[in-house]
């Protein structure tokens, strides 16, 4: 109970917030699966380098992950040619965390998938888990979180490069998790589906589909996951992750949940086609405003290009030539908004236009010039 104090008494209220935004009805999960399709993921092999993750009691974590990541892509390449697979690394090097989601939005992929081991002070414990980017619902998901992310006291200058985050602060965890997800509601879906293939196909022990606030997660523009494929702590399960057999079950389960998923998303895209406008979608009319769409609503959707904890004098100079720039100050954070947009649709295209010059670029959703969670936007626009 080490964090109990600062996760539940300091940040109780924002628990209660986030929790009410996380609910949302099947006419949503609907419209957010319609925007894309699945044509390009990234497997990022959990670790390597220097950094070895868990270790158990002859094998570490790097080697497990690696090995499990490059046979779901070899399944992939196999038997869904349509996808494209790219590895965050096919060998033992070192990746810091914002270097596997900058590949991942480089790349423009539309699943992101981190493979990892776990580990625990009870060696009795066993079993896989899916977690997604969210806040941590109670003090074991936290752990888990703060030995992941801790990967990045290995690099120069960490508290800059993550917004002075601290690995070792729980406050640190719940202040960045209360970052906007636009594919919440995606990434549980796919969560769920691996850990179920894991229960039924691969017979292992199902420790559920958690959220907890993760780095590697943290600036991804896509669906994405982080899966903990069993532990290496226990003595019978880091016997079966170094197996043939163990890692062609783990490796299995997970290219069947992606098939699975895509077949979903396909079917949803194939009901629901939407026809993007063409002169708002061009690259050279990156720092143009989307068309606003008229409706009761007030909520309208932006695309996040930048923060800084200082203003940016120069916004053409420092923000890649771009001058149609809107800034909002939120917690002494300044957050550069492009775009506007009342139809989210409208929105998730022109943000793969942003992304082309701001691979970090995200939507975000403006409510009276305050910022709302995606999915507490997306039940107001549909309750109307």
């Amino acid at each position: 109970m080490k964090h109990e104090y600062n996760f539940l008494s300091t940040f109780n209220f924002y628990l209660v917030l986030f929790a009410l935004s996380l609910f949302s009805a099947n006419a949503i999960k609907a419209q957010h699966l319609s925007a894309y399709s699945v044509s390009k993921i990234v497997i990022d092999a959990g670790h390597g380098g220097k950094d070895p993750g868990t270790v158990g009691k002859f094998s570490k974590e790097k080697d497990i992950t690696l090995s499990i990541a490059k046979r779901v892509g070899e399944l992939i390449n196999q038997n869904l040619p349509d996808i494209k697979v790219v590895y965050t690394r096919t060998d033992d090097t070192f990746i810091p965390l914002d270097e596997r989601s900058i590949i991942a939005n480089r790349e423009g992929a539309d699943l992101f998938i981190s493979i990892h081991c776990n580990a625990a002070p009870n060696k009795g414990i066993t079993g896989t888990e899916t977690y997604v980017m969210g806040l941590h619902r109670s003090n074991e998901n936290l752990d888990v979180a703060m030995r992941e992310n801790a990967v990045i006291t290995y690099e120069d200058e960490y508290h800059e490069k993550y917004e002075g985050y601290d690995p070792n602060s729980a406050e640190s965890f719940i202040i960045f998790t209360m970052l906007q997800n636009a594919f919440l509601e995606q990434s549980l879906d796919f969560a769920s589906i691996i850990q179920a293939d894991f229960k039924e196909r691969a017979r292992r022990p199902d420790r559920g589909v958690k959220q907890a606030g993760f780095l590697v997660l943290w600036k991804t523009s896509m669906p994405s996951v982080l899966v903990e494929v069993g532990y290496l702590s226990n003595p019978k399960e880091e016997v079966f992750l170094n197996s043939k057999e163990g890692q062609e079950l783990i490796a299995s389960s997970i290219y069947r949940a992606i098939k699975a998923y895509k077949q979903k998303v396909d079917a949803i895209k194939g009901s629901n086609q939407i026809t993007a406008k063409p002169d708002s979608l061009k690259p050279e009319n990156t720092e143009n405003e989307l068309p606003t769409i008229t409706n009761d609503n007030t909520i309208e959707f932006k695309v996040q290009i930048a923060s800084t904890r200082t203003p940016i004098n120069n916004k053409k100079t420092q923000l890649n030539g771009i001058t149609k720039v809107d800034t909002l100050v939120v917690n002494g954070v300044y957050k550069y908004l492009v775009g506007g947009s009342r139809s989210y649709s409208e929105a998730l295209e022109y943000c793969k236009v942003v992304k082309q010059r701001f691979p970090d670029a995200f939507i975000v959703a403006i409510e009276n010039g305050e910022l709302i969670p995606i999915k507490k936007a997306l039940e107001k626009i549909n309750s109307n």
